[in-house]
């Protein structure tokens, strides 16, 4: 009886032993628990306001948003460079469109050819809406230097003369 019960002892000994080792073994290949994704942040508070117009890009040549109006050198002698003005004074041109120019251009002419015909839809758009007279499409655009460089962005204007110093716009386009 002491032998059977020394055997019984043993076999609860090699049982704890066997549930330790079991245990140990579950603890050590049990997954780790998954983290939680973290919350997206909380939407920016609505507002009435208006969206704000788009910001000029930061280039190295002029570039107007829509609805900016300007004067040109190439319209006027008293500037050297392409410059914003209020849309309710004198102005040579008035921004109408943005545009971005395509790739694999080689020459300014080449650039300009490109910028006319992006230019064309908004245009029409835009005299159309004046109800009579002449416009002219003045596009401002990069040269083939900065176009080479990547820059593609360019302005389309609408202007009522097509060389120095002629008629000057005196309010916003309709």
């Amino acid at each position: 009886m002491a032998a059977e019960q020394g055997r019984r002892g043993r076999r609860a000994a090699v049982a704890v032993t066997v549930l330790v080792v079991l245990a140990g073994v579950v603890v050590l290949l049990w997954p780790a628990p998954k983290k939680k994704a973290a919350l997206p942040p909380p939407p920016p508070p609505s507002s009435s306001a208006p969206a704000p117009s788009p910001s000029a890009p930061k280039l190295p040549y002029p570039w107007f948003a829509a609805g900016t109006c300007y004067d040109h050198p190439q319209l006027s002698k008293v500037i050297t460079s392409a410059e914003a003005r209020p849309c309710t004074g004198d102005h040579d041109a008035e921004a109408i469109a943005n545009v971005k120019l395509p790739e694999g251009l080689t020459t300014d002419l080449a650039i300009g050819r490109a910028l006319r015909e992006l230019c064309k839809a908004p245009a029409a758009e835009w005299q159309q809406r004046q109800g009579g007279g002449t416009f002219y499409t003045y596009p401002v655009t990069p040269d083939l230097t900065f176009y080479t460089q990547g820059y593609r962005d360019a302005t389309c204007g609408l202007a009522v003369s097509n060389h120095q110093d002629g008629e000057k716009l005196h309010a916003p386009l309709r």
